[in-house]
């Protein structure tokens, strides 16, 4: 005889390892900082300065999460991969994405007619997308 006030179940009854597997899925789905990815330069403006150095403008994107997970500095290279300079950027852009910032009195080596400029972040370091730019006026020179 059935217990009266207690309906039957019509809800499908997961099992203990059915279960598991949608809770693996749903935790390796959800925001982590490791969503984020990694910081890609999407924009390089240079301009020379006239006294022989040169101002960058990069624009960076990256997922920033806060002080834990965020684009920390960008970097401009010769062909060879040696830093020239370096932008630190000193705190998170969580609501101003992509974000623009600049350096000036870059010296360029002469001869170099391209840099290459690439991002980093507090938790991926390198690897995001970089831009190679041709330096005004010297499209023609180096590699």
């Amino acid at each position: 005889m059935k217990k009266p006030g207690r309906a039957a179940s019509t809800a499908p009854c997961l099992s203990r390892p059915a279960g598991l597997f949608f809770f693996a899925v749903a935790t390796a789905l959800a925001p982590s900082p490791v969503n984020a990815g990694e910081a890609d330069v999407v924009a390089v403006e240079i301009i020379a300065d006239g006294d022989g150095a040169h101002r960058f403008d990069v624009t960076v994107e990256h997922g920033d999460e806060g002080w834990d997970h965020y684009a920390d500095r960008w970097d401009v290279l010769d062909d060879a991969g040696k830093v020239i300079a370096s932008r630190t950027l000193l705190h998170p852009h969580v609501n101003e994405q992509p974000f623009t910032r600049r350096l000036s009195g870059v010296a360029l080596p002469e001869g170099l007619g391209h840099v290459t400029v690439r991002a980093h972040d507090s938790v991926h370091g390198l690897g995001g997308r970089t831009m190679r730019v041709a330096i005004p006026g010297r499209e023609g020179e180096g590699g």
